[in-house]
C-alpha cells in the first residue's frame, strides 16, 4: 500500500510517498534493493529530520529531541526528549531572545529619543531586564546535571562487610544473577554496575567489594576500587547482616563519604530478633523478596531529595552543545549588565555584547545556518531517522 503526502502535509515538509509492505526483513529489504535499482538514494544518517528541519517542520533543538527519543535508556530521558520535541525549550529561548531585543530596543529609544524620557529610567529598566535574562540562562543551565543523570542513572552503591549479603542484594533487585554470590568472604573483587531504570531518576546500582583489611593482595586492589566508588557515589547503601554490622559499616562510610545513605539490614528472612535498628533502616531478604519495595521507596525518596526535579514549566538542556551556547549567551549578556552599571562603554558598542548573546541563542535553535553544527548533529542519528 502507498501513502501519498503533499509537501504541505508530509512530515519532512517534501512531497512524500510511504510504503506500508508485509512483515518480515526479506520483503522490506527486496523493496528498497528494488527502489535503489531504479535510482533511489539511500537516506543518510538523520537525513530526514534534517529535511524537516530546512522545511521548517522542526528546529534544530526538536530535531536532537528525535534523537534523544530513539537513544533514551530511562523514563527521565524519555520524559525531557518528549518535552523538547513539544517544543518547550525552543519557547523558552524565544522569550529569552525577545527579552534581550527589548533591551536593545531600549538603549535605541534612549539615544534617539533621549528628550522623550525624564531622565534615567530607561538604564535601569534595561539593566533589570539583563538581570532577569541572566536568571532565566542560569537556571536553564543548572538542568544540565539532571539530564546528565537522566541518562547515566544516579551512582547507588551497595557497601558494607564481606558477606554482608550485598551481592544477593544487588541481584534480588536487578532480578538477575549478575554478581557471584558465595558464603566465602571476599568473592568480590571489582565493582560490578548495573543500569536500573526508576523514577524520578534511574539508578546506576553498583556491587563493590566488602569493606575490611585484608592481607590479600586482590582484594586489597578490590577494596580501593570499593573506595573510588564510595568517593563517587551520589547514594549509599549501607549493608549489614546484625545492628552492629550495620553499625560498624555505616561508621566506616561516614569515614569516606557524606553521600545520601540508607540503611539497609540484609538477610532478614534470618532475623531472630531482639536487635534494634536506627531509624530508618529496611529489612530486606533477597531470598525471599522481603522489603525490597521498601527500599526501592527509600532509594528513590533519597534521590528526590537529593536531585530535586524542576518545575513542571522549566525546560530541560540535554547536550553540551545547549551548554556551551547557554554560558557564551550569559557571558554576553553580563558583560553587557556590568559595562552598562558602570556606564564604561558608549551605548552602542554595550549593545553589540546583547546582540552576540542573540546570535548564541539563534544557534541553539538551527535559526542561524551554521552547516558544521548541522553536520555534527545529523551524523549522529540512526539511518533513516
Amino acid at each position: 500500500m502507498l501513502t501519498w503526502f503533499p509537501a504541505a502535509q508530509s512530515p519532512v515538509g517534501e512531497e512524500l510517498i510511504e510504503f506500508s509492505v508485509h512483515g518480515g526483513s526479506y520483503v522490506s529489504t527486496a523493496l528498497v534493493a528494488a527502489l535503489v535499482e531504479a535510482g533511489a538514494a539511500p537516506a543518510l544518517p538523520g537525513e530526514f529530520t534534517e529535511r524537516a528541519m530546512r522545511h521548517g517542520k522542526l528546529d534544530l533543538l526538536q530535531a536532537e529531541a528525535v534523537a534523544d527519543l530513539i537513544d533514551a535508556r530511562s523514563r527521565a530521558m524519555h520524559r525531557a526528549a518528549l518535552r523538547q520535541l513539544s517544543g518547550a525549550l525552543s519557547a523558552r529561548l524565544l522569550q529569552l531572545r525577545e527579552a534581550l531585543l527589548g533591551v536593545d530596543a531600549l538603549i535605541a529609544y534612549e539615544l534617539d529619543f533621549p528628550e522623550e524620557d525624564d531622565g534615567p529610567q530607561p538604564r535601569a529598566r534595561a539593566a533589570h531586564a539583563a538581570e532577569a535574562v541572566l536568571e532565566a540562562l542560569e537556571a536553564l543551565r543548572a538542568t544540565m546535571p539532571l539530564a546528565e543523570l537522566g541518562r547515566a542513572g544516579v551512582t547507588v552503591v551497595l557497601a558494607g562487610a564481606p558477606n554482608a549479603g550485598k551481592s544477593s542484594l544487588f541481584n534480588a533487585m536487578l532480578g538477575d544473577a549478575r554478581a557471584i554470590v558465595s558464603e566465602v568472604p571476599g568473592t568480590t573483587r571489582d565493582a560490578i554496575e548495573a543500569l536500573v531504570d526508576a523514577d524520578p531518576l534511574p539508578w546506576r546500582l553498583v556491587d563493590t567489594a566488602g569493606l575490611r583489611e585484608s592481607a590479600d593482595l586482590v582484594e586489597r586492589l578490590g577494596l580501593e576500587v570499593s573506595m573510588r566508588w564510595l568517593r563517587r557515589a551520589q547514594v549509599i547503601l549501607v549493608c549489614g547482616d546484625s545492628a552492629g554490622a550495620l553499625a560498624a559499616a555505616a561508621t566506616a562510610v561516614q569515614s569516606v563519604t557524606d553521600a545520601p545513605r540508607v540503611l539497609v539490614r540484609t538477610k532478614s528472612d534470618a532475623f531472630q530478633g531482639g536487635e534494634t535498628l536506627p531509624s530508618g533502616a529496611v529489612r530486606v531478604s533477597a531470598h525471599s523478596g522481603e522489603g525490597l519495595d521498601a527500599l526501592r521507596g527509600a532509594i528513590a525518596g533519597a534521590v528526590r531529595a537529593a536531585y530535586p526535579e524542576p518545575a513542571e514549566d522549566q525546560p530541560v538542556i540535554t547536550r553540551a552543545r545547549h551548554v556551551a551556547a547557554i554560558e557564551r549567551a550569559a557571558a554576553e549578556v553580563a558583560l553587557f549588565r556590568d559595562a552598562w552599571a558602570a556606564d564604561a562603554l558608549p551605548a552602542p558598542v554595550a549593545a553589540t555584547h546583547l546582540r552576540a548573546a542573540i546570535l548564541a541563542l539563534d544557534e541553539l535553535t538551527g535559526a542561524i545556518d551554521v552547516e558544521d553544527v548541522l553536520e555534527r548533529v545529523f551524523r549522529s542519528f540512526c539511518i533513516g531517522k
